[in-house]
């Protein structure tokens, strides 16, 4: 028995790569299962070139042994195997990869591509083991080779009496800790539940001995136990089918099987791209939002397979944040992994994946907007909040992505419109996207300050969340059209006739408006005429780009910004209030008074605002009624 050194750097880089390099000590099974397709995957690929070799592919598997009693877990393939050279090259050489010298010296570029490249995943077996051992002859040669090591102090090489061609990797599972069960990698539905997670797809069948009980015969209530070896992976994925032969319940069954959500997926998405780069993606848009999506907790993500493997159960590089409700998988042979297959390298190749998937999943938004409009108001109402999001963060740079997928409800058609719609219906002589703010369609249908927009037939658009306005003020325009508050200083809509003597009342009254200012002092900017009430006395209006309802939205964060609009108490001249307040002002400044402080409190009421003296509120209605 030959006593070797690694001939690794030293024993801290092994102690680094089994403690550091994977978050999860299961992976340690995907490693070895992966190694074992590759060994497999050489003797196809052998058989290909080679005249006198034949592969039959009912003869190769890959088999997971536990036992309890010896604490031992064996991982068995009918692969190519390895020669005493390759297993001191493969494995007594930490991070060369036996794998990607095959692949190189044969030139191997498509097709049946090779899993294993990176070299360090054999070692995560230490993780979980003290002792691991690798038993292995390979294809065409009469003799076999025992490789085994307790870690970074070295290994042995010996030969063994070993029949079959392929490898056996023999670990000696280590005993439980404080902070580890390692009981769990000898128990058969735990190792199950592994491979299922990480090596459902692998091409060859993944066996292992089950036990299971049934009734006994001639006997209805006793039981017998009794093993049988099952397959447990499904090998072949179901983004690897030819869509033709899948139906809508497949993919629900798929989308349920991977508990991407408990709800039905509203539309699924089923992507094969061989181009530059090559890759299979099946994504859902799901029909109910998740309990924790807007919380801290909620990871977005695409679960992310190389070659069939599962490298990363949430992939967040591959989904925007505007698209972060979407799930599903992606799958490609290209990706360069960088030292395990944890670890992406944040390369070309995933940001050209994730591009493309954006753009898909635009498209088919696009296209359910178009031809499904149920489905797509469903939709909206769960994650239209996060598409305006994505409107609004990032300094705008999304908007083009996202302008035409955003809707609003509209105060014409009485339900959610998209911008594209409200345009294709504004009259000629109509200059702006006119919106209201408000906590509820209700509320906004009573703002004093529609009436002027609403009588001049134009449609105006209903703003009811707090993300709405800031959007819209990201988005500026939407084909060419400027976008307007009905509670903006300029509507842009020309005077009434009988608005014409505007300038004449402005200066009949500006010793009122005046004396109103300087009793509200500094809680508004200006009071002045309305030219947009028609039946109620009082709005307020907002000068400048805080807008009222930014400011509410604003107030209530966290951080308590104080952000005020620059507030201007519009009166109308045409109301019978205004004659109270001309009386007022030649004969009783303390009624004028009184009058000032209800009618901009009435005008905070409306918008939804608090009072700052609610007391003295109802002392002033009181004083009114007496």
């Amino acid at each position: 028995m030959e006593k070797k050194q690694f001939q690794a750097e030293s024993k801290r880089l092994l102690e680094m790569m089994i403690n550091s390099i994977y978050s999860q000590k299961e992976v340690f099974l995907r490693e070895l299962i992966s190694n074992a397709s590759d060994a497999i995957d050489k003797i196809y690929y052998k058989a290909l070139t080679d005249d006198q070799l034949t592969f039959e592919k009912d003869s190769y598997y890959i088999k997971v042994v536990p036992d309890k009693e010896s604490r031992t877990l064996k991982i068995i393939d009918t692969g190519i195997g390895m020669t005493k050279e390759e297993l001191e090259n493969n494995l007594g050489v930490i991070a060369k990869s036996g794998s990607l010298a095959f692949k190189t010296e044969n030139e191997i570029k498509d097709g049946h591509d090779i899993i294993g490249q990176f070299g360090v995943g054999f070692y995560a077996a230490f993780m979980v083991a003290d002792v691991v051992t690798v038993i292995s002859k390979a294809q065409g040669s009469d003799e076999a080779y025992k490789w085994e090591s307790e870690g970074a102090d070295g290994y042995s090489i010996e030969p063994v009496q070993k029949d079959t061609v392929g490898t056996e990797i023999i670990l000696k599972i280590k005993e439980n800790t404080e902070d580890d069960n390692y009981d769990e990698y000898l128990e058969q539905y735990s190792l199950k539940s592994i491979i299922k997670k990480y090596s459902d797809f692998i091409r060859y069948p993944i066996k292992m001995d089950m036990s299971s009980s049934r009734p006994k015969e001639g006997s209805e209530n006793e039981f017998e136990e009794y093993v049988e070896e099952q397959t447990i992976n499904s090998m072949v994925p179901i983004w690897r089918k030819n869509k033709n032969e899948l139906t809508d319940e497949d993919y629900e069954k798929f989308y349920m099987e991977k508990r991407y959500g408990f709800d039905k997926p509203l539309k699924h998405i089923h992507v094969s791209v061989d181009g530059t780069i090559r890759y299979n993606a099946i994504l859902f848009i799901p029909e109910k939002i998740p309990f924790d999506y807007y919380s801290k907790e909620y990871e977005k993500g695409l679960e992310l397979y190389s070659n069939g493997v599962l490298i990363m159960n949430k992939c967040a590089d591959l989904l925007p944040d505007y698209f972060s409700f979407v799930k599903g998988m992606v799958d490609s042979e290209d990706l360069s992994l960088n030292i395990s297959r944890e670890i992406l390298q944040h390369d070309r190749q995933l940001k050209l994946i994730a591009k493309n998937i954006s753009k898909k999943i635009k498209s088919e938004l696009q296209s359910l907007l178009k031809n499904d409009r149920e489905k797509y108001d469903e939709f909206y109402k769960s994650f239209g909040r996060q598409l305006k999001f994505g409107v609004y963060s990032d300094f705008g740079s999304n908007k083009e992505m996202l302008q035409d997928l955003i809707m609003f409800y509209s105060s014409k058609e009485k339900k959610m419109v998209t911008l594209d719609e409200y345009v294709s219906r504004m009259p000629e002589d109509q200059k702006f996207i006119y919106y209201a703010s408000g906590d509820s369609i209700d509320r906004i249908d009573k703002l004093p300050q529609t009436e002027i927009v609403a009588d001049k037939g134009y449609e105006i658009l209903y703003f009811t969340e707090d993300i709405d306005e800031f959007a819209i003020k990201m988005l500026m325009t939407y084909k060419e059209k400027e976008f307007k508050s009905v509670s903006s200083g300029d509507l842009g809509i020309e005077a009434h006739e009988n608005d014409k003597n505007d300038d004449k009342q402005k200066e009949e009254n500006k010793e009122l408006f005046e004396a109103m200012k300087d009793i509200l002092a500094d809680k508004v900017k200006e009071v002045r005429a309305s030219k947009r009430l028609k039946s109620h006395p009082v709005c307020l209006s907002a000068d400048g780009e805080v807008t009222i309802e930014m400011e509410k939205v604003l107030n209530m964060m966290p951080d308590n910004q104080n952000v005020k609009a620059d507030k201007v108490l519009e009166i109308n001249l045409n109301h019978d209030v205004f004659k109270s307040l001309k009386d007022a002002f030649v004969q009783d400044k303390e009624k004028l008074s009184l009058y000032t402080n209800l009618l901009y409190n009435q005008a905070l009421l409306i918008e939804g605002l608090p009072i700052q003296d609610p007391v003295e509120f109802t002392n002033d209605i009181c004083k009114v009624m007496v």
